[in-house]
């Protein structure tokens, strides 16, 4: 188990802390935002519809979005759930709108249940992009559970355990929300729908900072 104190403390690697069994593994689940040839931060809409480019590789180290509410949310093509892709876009855009820099969602692709996102990170973006235009990111492909887990989702689940107190996630697009102070303050469900979460969320956006 990672001892990050919080969803920020996720480094690069060459600072990053882990456990030797994960070491190996770090540069296949380092947070990547991957577009065509190269890297992208989608900026929120309302504040510029800007596309910040970096080289093909470059880390995303989680402290970029520090004093932001998160909703971290692993997502899948092929899957029942997928449709929740628009409402997921629908929530960005609309949290976007009224609070501006504040909410970021980051899609983290996972093809351990049933096989349901077989793709390249190449494939899973302009999937998104093409059927439900998405903008918010969508990050590197990466195991959710099991030996090969990323740190970061092991210690989501560690800091919020699921019903009767099982870590492991279940399905695509369960969803954990992260408070503006790096602490995971829910998990949610795959069937939880995006815009059912809209109310908590801002909830927490109103929140100052400690």
């Amino acid at each position: 188990m990672s001892s990050a104190a919080s969803f920020y403390d996720f480094k690069p690697l060459d600072t990053l802390v882990a456990p030797r069994r994960y070491r190996r593994m770090l540069r296949h689940w380092l947070v990547k935002v991957v577009h065509g040839s190269t890297a992208c931060i989608c900026m929120p809409a309302v504040l510029s519809n800007i596309v910040v480019p970096a080289e093909r590789g470059q880390e995303l180290p989680l402290t970029n979005y520090r004093g932001k509410v998160v909703l971290v949310v692993n997502t899948a093509s092929k899957c029942g759930f997928t449709g929740q892709y628009a409402g997921l876009e629908k929530l960005y855009q609309s949290l976007a709108a009224k609070h501006p820099d504040d909410f970021v969602i980051l899609g983290f692709p996972c093809n351990q249940f049933g096989s349901q996102e077989p793709g390249s990170n190449d494939d899973i973006q302009t999937f998104c992009q093409v059927n439900y235009g998405v903008t918010f990111p969508i990050l590197q492909k990466i195991d959710v559970n099991g030996d090969k887990a990323a740190p970061v989702y092991e210690w989501l689940k560690s800091e919020k355990p699921g019903l009767l107190g099982l870590k492991r996630i279940k399905w695509n697009f369960e969803k954990f929300l992260v408070g503006r102070d790096g602490k995971v303050v829910n998990r949610w469900a795959s069937t939880t729908t995006p815009e059912s979460l809209e109310k908590e969320i801002v909830a927490e956006i109103n929140k100052k900072a400690e």
